[in-house]
C-alpha cells in the first residue's frame, strides 16, 4: 500500500489540516454527546479515525470524524444495548465497542473484496430520503436538550415508573433462580430472602433506566414534547439560540473562520463568567486516551450477536458516507480517488477508534471541503487534523469539559438542517411520482422505523422501478410485425424491400435493450401472440445483455414456436448474448449454427432459398449493399 506522502504540498497541508481540525472540534464533542457515549467518545473517534483514514485512505484529501448519519445509526445501537444492560452504560460498553470495532473490520473486509466500487450505484432516491430523514432525527432528538429538559431528571416522571421497575428487578431475580435451578414454584424463601435485598437505590436505578428508554429516540422525544414545554429551562434555551444565531450570522461577516468555532467559543466563555450552575457537556479524561482492551475480558457473545447484522449496516453506511465525499473531493480536485482503499483506511481508522472508546465515523464532507479550500492537497492534511485533535484533547481537556451542553444541542440543531437534502425536496414537483414515492418512504422509515430498514427497503424499491422503467423502454423499443405490414412501423435500414415479398411467411422480431428477468414475461407473451407462418427471425444487433431469466424465456419461445411447427432463426448475435446462447447450449440444439446469421444480408439470402423466392434476392442483395453504403 502506498501512502503517499508529498512534503512538496506541506505548507497548504498544515494550513488545510489545521482549520479542518479546528472546523471538528465542536462537531466531535457534539455527536459524541449526541451518542450517548458523551462529548469524549466523540473526541476520540474524530481524533483516530481523522489520522488512521487518512493514511490507509485513498483519498488524499479526505477528513474523516463522527458524521451525522453515523452518529444517528451509532445512538441507536448504544439506546439498545444500554438498555438490555439495565440503563449502565459502563457494563454495556464492552458490547458497544465491539460492534463498533466489528463495523471497521467489516469495513476492511468490503476493501478487501473490492465492494467499494459498487457503493456508487444506490439511487440517489434512497440517498435523499435517508439524508434528509438523518436531519429530521438529529433536529427532533435535539429538541428536548435544546430547551434544556432531561426525563431522566424529572423526578416525577421517572417515578411513574417505580411499579414497572419493581417488576423487571422481581423478573431479573425469577430469571437468576430459575438459571440456578431453584424450584421457584415450590418454595419462595430464596425469592423472599433476595427481594428483601432490594434498595429503594435500586429502584430508582431501574426507574430511569426505564425512564430514559421511554423517552430516547425520535417517537419517545415527540411524545415527551407536552411534558417538556412545561419545564423550560430557559437559561439553556437563551444559550442555544444565541449559539444558532451566531453560527448562520457570523457567515455573514466572514467564512474564514469557522462560524460554530466562534459560537462554541463566545458562548462557552460567557457562560463560564457569566452563568451560574449551568449544565456542562461532562468532564472529558485528561491525559492520552488508552486502549480499551478490558472489552474483551468479560464480554459475552451473545451480547454481541444480535447486533452483527446492524454492525454490517454500520459499515455499509460508513461505507457510502466516506465515498459520497471521495467524489465530493474528486470533483474539486481533479483526482480520482481508490474506493477499495478508502474502505480500507476507513475500516482501521473505526476499528482502532472502536478500541479506544470512540465512536464510529465517515468521510465528512463539510471537513473535507474546507481542508481542500485551506490548501489540503495530500494525506498529510487529515493526519495533521487528528494530531491538532489530540492535542486539544492533552492540553485544553478540562477546560473543553465546561462547554455548557446546550451550545452543543444548538451545534447539532444547524447539523441537521444542513445535512438535509434540499435539492432533492425542492425537485418534488418536477420529479416521476414513483420516485417521489421512493424518498418519502425511504424518508419516513428512517424517522420512524428504523435507519437499516429504511436504506434495505429504499434499495428494493428503486430496484424494483428501475427494473420496470427498462422493461417498458424495452418493450415500447421492440418492434414485432408480419414483414408484409413493417411498412407501416420503420424498417431496420438493412431489411430492404423484401417486406411485400414475403407475405405472411415470415415474421421478424426486433429487440431492442437487453433481455433480462424484467422483460422476459413480456417477450413470451408477445410470442404466444404471433399468427400462424413459416419463419421467425429474431434479431439481436440492439441486445447487450442478457441475464439467466431472459435465456430461459428465449428457451420457451423457441420451444413453443417449434412446438408449431414454425423455424427459428438468429441475426446479429454477438457478445454476451451470444456466450449465454453458446454456453446453454440453446445455439445449436434449438437453432443451428448455420441458421444464426452474421448480419440480415445472409439471413435474407437464406430466406429467400427457404422459402423459394430466389427471384428477390438480386434485388434484395443490391437494395441492402446501397443501405449498407449509406450507413457508412
Amino acid at each position: 500500500m502506498k501512502f503517499g506522502f508529498d512534503f512538496k504540498h506541506f505548507r497548504g497541508d498544515l494550513l488545510g489540516g489545521i482549520t479542518a481540525g479546528i472546523v471538528a472540534l465542536p462537531l466531535a464533542l457534539a455527536f459524541g454527546l449526541q451518542s450517548g457515549m458523551g462529548a469524549a467518545a466523540g473526541l476520540y473517534g474524530a481524533i483516530f479515525i481523522s489520522f488512521f483514514a487518512a493514511l490507509f485512505g485513498g483519498t488524499n484529501t479526505q477528513i474523516s470524524g463522527p458524521t451525522a448519519p453515523m452518529t444517528a445509526v451509532s445512538m441507536v445501537v448504544i439506546a439498545g444495548i444500554v438498555g438490555a444492560n439495565e440503563g449502565d452504560l459502563s457494563r454495556a460498553l464492552p458490547a458497544i465497542l465491539v460492534v463498533f470495532l466489528l463495523a471497521g473490520v467489516f469495513q476492511i473486509i468490503m476493501g478487501i473484496a473490492r465492494v467499494g466500487q459498487y457503493i456508487r450505484y444506490i439511487p440517489y432516491p434512497v440517498v435523499s430520503g435517508f439524508m434528509t430523514g438523518i436531519g429530521v432525527i438529529i433536529l427532533i432528538t435535539q429538541l428536548l436538550p435544546l430547551i434544556g429538559y432531561y426525563p431522566k431528571e424529572d423526578k416525577a416522571f421517572v417515578s411513574q415508573f417505580k411499579p414497572q421497575a419493581e417488576e423487571v428487578i422481581l423478573k431479573n431475580i425469577l430469571a437468576d433462580e430459575a438459571a440456578e435451578d431453584i424450584l421457584v414454584l415450590e418454595d419462595f424463601e430464596e425469592t423472599i430472602k433476595r427481594a428483601k435485598k432490594i434498595s429503594p437505590d435500586d429502584i430508582a436505578k431501574e426507574s430511569t433506566a426505564l425512564a430514559h428508554k421511554a423517552s430516547s429516540g425520535v417517537i419517545g422525544a415527540l411524545k415527551m414534547m407536552p411534558r417538556a414545554l412545561q419545564n423550560i429551562n430557559w437559561t439553556d434555551l437563551v444559550m442555544a439560540l444565541i449559539t444558532i444565531f451566531i453560527i448562520y450570522g457570523f457567515k455573514r461577516i466572514t467564512t474564514l473562520i469557522p462560524s460554530t468555532l466562534v459560537a462554541l467559543l463566545l458562548v462557552s466563555i460567557v457562560a463560564y463568567f457569566a452563568v451560574p450552575g449551568y449544565r456542562t457537556i461532562g468532564a472529558i479524561p485528561s491525559g492520552f486516551p488508552m486502549p480499551r482492551l478490558d472489552i474483551f475480558a468479560n464480554l459475552q457473545l451473545s451480547q454481541v450477536t444480535p447486533y452483527i447484522f446492524t454492525a454490517l449496516s454500520l459499515a455499509a453506511l460508513g461505507a457510502i458516507d466516506s465515498l459520497l465525499t471521495s467524489i465530493v473531493a474528486d470533483n474539486m480536485t481533479k483526482t480520482k480517488h481508490k474506493p477499495n482503499q478508502e474502505l480500507v483506511g476507513q475500516g482501521i481508522g473505526n476499528s482502532i477508534a472502536a478500541l479506544f472508546g470512540g465512536i464510529p465515523g465517515a468521510g465528512a464532507t463539510i471537513r473535507t471541503v474546507v481542508n481542500i479550500q485551506s490548501g489540503g492537497m495530500t494525506k498529510l492534511s487529515g493526519m495533521i487534523a487528528g494530531v491538532l485533535l489530540l492535542f486539544i484533547l492533552l492540553a485544553l481537556g478540562p477546560l473543553a469539559s465546561q462547554i455548557p451542553a446546550a451550545v452543543l444541542a444548538g451545534i447539532l440543531i444547524t447539523v441537521g438542517i444542513g445535512v438535509m437534502d434540499y435539492k432533492g425536496i425542492r425537485h418534488i414537483p418536477q420529479l416521476p411520482k414513483a420516485e417521489v414515492a421512493v424518498m418519502l418512504i425511504v424518508l419516513f422509515m428512517t424517522v420512524f422505523v428504523g435507519l437499516v430498514e429504511a436504506v434495505a427497503v429504499g434499495t428494493v424499491l428503486a430496484c424494483i422501478l428501475f427494473m420496470k422503467n427498462i422493461s417498458d423502454v424495452a418493450e415500447d423499443r421492440t418492434n414485432s410485425a408480419p414483414l408484409k405490414d413493417f411498412s407501416l412501423e420503420m424498417p431496420w435500414a438493412d431489411e430492404g424491400d423484401i417486406i411485400e415479398r414475403m407475405g405472411e411467411q415470415v415474421y421478424i422480431k426486433h429487440l431492442d435493450g437487453p433481455l433480462f428477468f424484467g422483460f422476459a414475461s413480456r417477450f413470451q407473451d408477445m410470442v404466444k401472440a404471433l399468427p400462424k407462418l413459416e419463419v421467425v427471425v429474431i434479431r439481436m444487433d440492439k441486445v447487450p445483455y442478457m441475464d439467466q431469466s431472459g435465456l430461459y424465456a428465449m428457451e420457451n419461445a423457441i420451444l413453443d414456436l417449434k412446438a408449431q411447427g414454425i423455424k427459428v432463426v438468429f441475426t446479429d448475435v454477438h457478445g454476451q448474448p451470444l456466450d449465454m446462447l453458446l454456453r446453454f447450449d440453446l445455439i445449436p440444439d434449438l437453432v443451428a449454427e448455420s441458421e444464426n446469421f452474421e448480419n440480415f444480408k445472409a439471413c435474407a439470402n437464406w430466406l429467400g432459398h427457404y422459402l423459394k423466392q430466389e427471384d428477390l434476392l438480386p434485388d434484395l442483395n443490391e437494395r441492402i449493399d446501397i443501405d449498407v453504403d449509406i450507413d457508412e
